[in-house]
């Protein structure tokens, strides 16, 4: 990539900062702050410099690392231990047979990550509601970390249930009166995309000045991390003034960003007005990469992430999964709501994930429609390079989440 953001942070305790795409450099958000963060944004390669738990100098980026292969440690659990886990990243039930992708830890540069510790973080979420809020990289992010959790508890004293038409998942911990939910939201305000069941992929109506709907189920959450990145990915949007049922409603197509700055803008006016700033703590996960195009790393062009096995390991790759434009605005609003007393975190997953081209799903999944002749004889136009098995890299932005929790966070 020919540009790329850096993070630095100035004071402890900082933190701070990239869903997918086709462009060719990424601009990625910083976290400075003294108590609270906030989040700023360069040109230059996305680094987050941050002091961690472990540390082997003053200052230490925690998203500035190397994978390192261990096999001891890792994975965290078995995926056939955990019963939560959704088909869709359940790879080695649908008959991935290489596993080594479930057997990295990060490894920043400067210090250590701590070890998860499932009963700590349970013992910090009693009487708390810790949220995800966004797409379907967001409730794999939610999967993995029930499962990182769910076998420190007794089979009696933990539940799942689903509401409002599966749009909010709830894993409960009834020892801990905590939960742990997720809420599809995938453009975060009100869209024709909103059935978390079954949604249109291609044609995306959104209500860019609508929230409600969706807001009033997070209202009182602890924790909310949020993702909205993927559904935008369009050169235009059509957005809606109105109703859905109104035949006065208002349709536009919008330029993509324009579109999306416009539904930011509603979700930080909401986060102003609705979030009690004492209690509840925000983090907005960055970009996922994808790794749809091999020619990018070097592979056979036409490929894509299926078959892959080893990881990318020139330091610093980028492929053309981000779009700085849609960073710029994410920047842009959430130094606006710093501004008005509101601090979001930015949990930056870009660099680390760019790696693991291995770690998708491709083909071993579940398929929820029958997949035609044309694609049984061309498994590439179905291999799914977007979201990722597990377990696998959402485990580590969990921990790395969980590094945050206990080290930055005071609740």
């Amino acid at each position: 990539m020919a540009n790329k953001s850096q993070v630095v942070a100035v004071a402890p305790p900082t933190w701070a900062s990239s869903v997918t795409g086709s462009f060719h450099f990424v601009v990625a958000l910083l976290v400075t702050a003294l108590v609270v963060s906030a989040v700023y944004l360069s040109s230059e390669q996305p680094q987050l410099r941050s002091p961690t738990p472990t540390r082997r100098s003053s200052r230490c980026d925690l998203f500035s690392g190397r994978w390192v292969y261990d096999n001891v440690s890792y994975p965290l659990y078995k995926e056939k231990e955990c019963s939560y886990m959704s088909e869709q990243h359940a790879c080695e039930a649908y008959g991935r047979k290489d596993l080594r992708y479930q057997q990295w830890r990060w490894q920043p540069h400067g210090c250590d990550l701590p070890r998860f510790n499932a009963t700590a973080l349970l013992e910090r979420l009693r009487n708390k509601r810790f949220m995800y809020v966004g797409d379907s990289l967001n409730r794999n992010q939610w999967d993995s970390m029930v499962c990182m959790v769910q076998s420190a508890i007794p089979p009696d004293l933990k539940s799942l249930s689903y509401h409002y038409n599966a749009s909010l998942v709830v894993f409960r911990a009834h020892e801990y009166n905590a939960t742990i939910e997720y809420y599809w939201a995938p453009m975060l305000v009100e869209s024709n995309c909103d059935n978390a069941v079954s949604h249109p992929a291609d044609h995306r109506i959104a209500r860019a000045q609508a929230i409600e709907k969706h807001g009033r189920r997070w209202n009182d959450a602890d924790f909310l991390i949020f993702d909205c990145y993927l559904w935008w990915r369009l050169p235009e949007i059509e957005l809606l003034w109105g109703s859905f049922e109104s035949p006065d409603a208002i349709h536009k197509m919008v330029e993509m960003t324009r579109a999306y700055e416009m539904a930011l803008n509603t979700w930080s006016d909401w986060l102003e007005m609705h979030v009690n700033k004492s209690k509840t703590q925000l983090i907005f996960v960055s970009m996922s990469p994808t790794h749809k195009k091999a020619e990018e790393w070097g592979g056979v062009p036409g490929r894509n992430c299926l078959g892959e096995t080893e990881q990318i390991t020139r330091e610093g790759y980028w492929g053309n999964g981000s779009v700085p434009a849609m960073m710029r605005v994410v920047e842009s609003v959430i130094e606006k709501l710093r501004t008005r007393g509101v601090t979001i975190h930015v949990l930056n997953i870009t660099q680390l994930s760019e790696y693991r081209k291995e770690a998708h799903p491709a083909i071993y999944r579940k398929q929820w429609h029958p997949l035609t002749k044309e694609q049984l004889a061309y498994p590439i136009s179905y291999a799914d390079c977007l979201h990722w098995c597990l377990p696998g890299v959402p485990d580590v932005w969990n921990e790395l989440l969980y590094t945050y929790i206990f080290r930055y966070i005071h609740t």
